[in-house]
């Protein structure tokens, strides 16, 4: 079962994150809504430890040993943007935006698109190595320093 940051430290009341991305699920009520839905589903299926967050006035936020991706909703897109996307493997090539950044990737989903579930859930488990590879490195230099 997905865990979930209190949404209060974030300055939205005590609703924990997770009802607030319900919230925002039901309140799309649309394709939008839908999209999300599934890929939050497929998100907690990749990883059943991931951390639910609800940051920057309003944007779902999946973290574990650091950001996974965001979830963010307009009018024609759903986009999840990878907090490191540049540097994931992305053989099926489901990234098509924020291309030109350094760091992040994004993909944007249009009415009608088809989700390559077995790719979405390999770029989440892409994620989470690298995070967690980078977050034991990081705690191995601070020893080595002590």
């Amino acid at each position: 079962m997905a865990k979930t940051k209190d949404a209060a430290a974030d300055g939205h009341g005590t609703e924990p994150a997770s009802q607030l991305i319900d919230g925002r699920i039901t309140e799309l009520a649309d394709w939008r809504g839908e999209i999300l839905a599934r890929l939050r589903k497929l998100i907690k299926q990749a990883d059943p430890e991931v951390v639910e967050e609800w940051k920057w006035r309003g944007v779902p936020v999946w973290s574990h040993a650091g950001i996974i991706c965001t979830g963010e909703t307009y009018k024609a897109v759903v986009k999840v943007t990878f907090a490191k996307g540049a540097s994931l493997e992305d053989p099926a090539g489901l990234f098509n935006s924020s291309l030109e950044g350094n760091t992040r990737r994004a993909i944007d989903w249009h009415e009608g698109d088809a989700i390559d579930e077995p790719a979405f859930q390999a770029l989440i488990h892409a994620a989470i190595a690298l995070n967690t590879t980078a977050k034991s490195q990081r705690s191995g230099t601070k020893e080595t320093k002590a």
